[in-house]
């Protein structure tokens, strides 16, 4: 009889042991942004929404926390035509970009989540982690898409305006979100998530700032080259010309983008742990 306490308390240590499993899975759904070039309302969010696709590896510590890698790809577009606004029609902008990320994020399941032996099939779940991700703002002049950063369309790298850098258009983001999971049987799972990434950029879609001076923007450039930057700076629809260091885009908030969808994933379970509900796991241990 003494030796039952031993007994249970080395099950409990082997059946929490057993809790960590690795998986691995695919993510397919959609991307968005939210930015100086997107309008409130369902009809420019639907509009300006992508297909995004993507891998994971998650390892799951116990049934609580979780830890996952995963490799996304989307894109990201705006356009002011979407805009109710008619300053914001007549500005005329528009971009798309495509977002390659890779990311490392925590999970928290809410109620628990072992699909071994379907002891916990469902959770909801919360995350929180860092994602490097690669982004390249473009907009269309004369049937060519031009890379905007290189264009400098806000005066980037023009002596007028020293403290315009070019952008980086490889950067750190904070991934947030939330789903749900559930286990079909042991070995699969299926979920769906909603991820909002935090970046520390308003370049997103390549708009931030003032207007700059368009002869010397041109001169700068150069060439065609010139031409399509000051083109792409300024579309303003009535003819007329914004004059430098008129408001272009809203620099106090930075833009921020969405990767969401649904998971799949295979669980890489111990032969001995898988099973159905009362057999004993390599340990000896019975189950409950």
């Amino acid at each position: 009889m003494r030796r039952l306490p031993a007994i249970f308390f080395i099950c409990f240590l082997f059946s929490h042991l057993q809790a960590q499993h690795f998986e691995v899975g695919l993510m397919g759904g959609a991307s968005n942004y939210q930015g100086d070039l997107m309008s409130s309302g369902i009809s420019p969010l639907l509009k300006e929404t992508h297909i995004a696709f993507g891998g994971f590896a998650r390892y799951n510590i116990n049934d609580w926390m979780g830890a996952k890698f995963s490799v996304n790809y989307g894109q990201i577009s705006g356009d002011d035509a979407n805009s109710s606004d008619n300053g914001r029609v007549n500005r005329n902008l528009d971009f798309r970009s495509n977002i390659l990320e890779f990311s490392l994020i925590g999970e928290f399941n809410i109620l628990g989540f072992q699909p071994y032996n379907l002891e916990r099939v469902f959770s909801p779940y919360v995350f929180a982690g860092i994602t490097y991700y690669k982004f390249n703002p473009q907009a269309e002049y004369q049937g060519q898409w031009y890379d905007l950063r290189s264009l400098g369309t806000e005066g980037q790298g023009l002596a007028s305006y020293p403290e315009r850098d070019f952008y980086d258009l490889t950067q750190f983001a904070i991934p947030v979100g939330a789903g749900l999971k559930y286990a079909i049987n042991d070995l699969w799972t299926i979920g769906i998530e909603v991820g909002i990434r935090r970046t520390f950029t308003d370049y997103l879609d390549d708009v931030s700032t003032t207007y700059v001076d368009a002869d010397e923007l041109l001169q700068a450039r150069g060439g065609t080259f010139g031409e399509a930057a000051v083109a792409l700076s300024d579309r303003n629809l009535s003819g007329a010309t914004f004059s430098d260091g008129q408001q272009r885009g809203d620099p106090s908030n930075n833009d921020w983008y969405t990767m969401s969808g649904i998971t799949i994933s295979y669980n890489f379970l111990d032969n001995g742990l898988v099973g159905s509900r009362g057999r004993r796991g390599k340990n000896g241990c019975p189950t409950f």
